[in-house]
């Protein structure tokens, strides 16, 4: 592999990065709200959908995570 594609792989890491960080956000955003929610309302299928979406935003995040990992080995 050559130095441009190393650099490339290496920016791509990096958006990744900004990605994850935001979907983490997100994801502690949903679950917040979710938290704040009477035990009733998490119960109804709108308090079901905002901890799914909030898990569903924690596993893309742990699939970035390996992406990332994969990159890192790619560039040393």
């Amino acid at each position: 592999m050559n130095n441009k594609t190393r650099k490339e792989l290496a920016e791509y890491r990096d958006k990744l990065e900004e990605i994850k960080a935001n979907i983490e956000s997100l994801a502690d955003e949903e679950q917040e709200k979710f938290d704040n929610l009477s035990e009733g309302l998490q119960m109804s299928p709108n308090g079901e959908a905002m901890q799914e979406a909030a898990e569903a935003m924690q596993n893309i995040t742990s699939s970035i995570d390996e992406a990332i990992e994969g990159l890192d080995e790619l560039i040393p």
